[in-house]
């Protein structure tokens, strides 16, 4: 594994650049700012009617047309939502591209799937932060660095690695580490681990737990924070110290309990349903069913999000949360 850190850094590959930011949401706002602070030459790329306008305005950026900035910008940082990219790329980015031109990502799906060419006289290379922007921005205020993903897709100039290297240190990434990869295993890996792990499978164990324990007649307030409140303070135990470390700071009781039932949980069948997940994701059948998804305008997803806002455990947590001042 090959990891970098500020003394591996040329601070002088993007010094002459001009970097557009397409897109100013929880990424784009960090990248941007970030980077202008780091003394880069920043513009920034938004569609015609963006409510983020005022908010990158407001933050000293000089704002224009996401045509205007791919013309103009030597860098192109792809920060719109993956379902955008391929149509902002083919209608406003492409006809701008030459040698000399650098498109860069945050995440590897477009270009790992195929959505997006560039061509071969252009550099593409990915920088991506192991964490949302609002904490890539917060830590880099606070004179830290969230850990950066690096990979080099097509190194035209010959100095791919180093530009990249540059933007992963301006961002905050190198104070912390950058860890270099490949488009393929940094997408396979997000998508799976979103899935089965950090998003798909902790919400429905903490569903499942709040429901077996409200059937069996518990209140649904107590079953909502045994289930999910106190989710947290596991989390950061796992990110200060890891699983050992977690089960040393709770009660042997707790450690009894989680090292000989854990595993009637996640079972062959369960991991078994993992590596199904991960074969979609490496053979494509996630990335055609999402594209298909966007296609149709969202349907299965916004069905999803219905029948998760009328869950009992989003109900009981709302009106638990009103009364939990120092969350707000």
């Amino acid at each position: 594994m090959q990891i970098y850190y500020q003394k591996d850094v040329n601070k002088n590959a993007l010094q002459d650049k001009k970097i557009a930011i397409l897109g100013y949401g929880s990424q784009g706002h960090a990248h941007a700012n970030n980077l202008k602070e780091s003394g880069y030459s920043v513009i920034v790329g938004l569609h015609a009617g963006s409510k983020s306008r005022a908010a990158a305005e407001q933050a000293g950026f000089r704002v224009i047309d996401v045509e205007s900035a791919a013309k103009e910008a030597d860098v192109i940082v792809f920060l719109t939502p993956d379902q955008t990219q391929k149509q902002i790329y083919t209608e406003q980015v492409f006809p701008h591209l030459g040698a000399g031109k650098t498109i860069v990502f945050a995440h590897g799906f477009n270009i790992h799937y195929g959505q997006i060419s560039p061509p071969a006289e252009v550099d593409v290379w990915m920088v991506a932060p192991k964490g949302p922007g609002h904490l890539v921005r917060r830590v880099y205020t606070q004179g830290g660095g969230v850990p950066c993903l690096l990979a080099i897709y097509q190194d035209a100039s010959g100095s791919a690695k180093d530009a990249a290297l540059a933007y992963a240190d301006g961002l905050g990434g190198t104070r912390a580490g950058v860890i270099e990869t490949s488009f393929a295993e940094e997408t396979e890996t997000d998508l799976f681990g979103e899935q089965a792990v950090l998003c798909g499978g902790v919400s429905e164990l903490v569903k499942a737990g709040f429901e077996t324990l409200t059937n069996a007649g518990y209140q649904p307030e107590i079953a909502y924070f045994e289930c999910l409140h106190e989710l947290k303070l596991i989390v950061d135990l796992f990110y200060e110290s890891g699983i050992e470390g977690m089960y040393y700071s709770v009660s042997e009781t707790a450690e009894y309990g989680g090292l000989t039932r854990g595993s009637k949980i996640i079972t062959d069948e369960t991991k078994a349903a993992m590596k199904q997940m991960l074969q979609d994701v490496q053979e494509g059948r996630f990335a055609h069913e999402w594209i298909l998804e966007n296609q149709a305008e969202q349907p299965i997803l916004n069905a999803k999000r219905r029948q998760l806002s009328n869950h009992p455990i989003e109900k009981v947590g709302k009106r638990l949360r009103e009364l939990m001042s120092w969350i707000k």
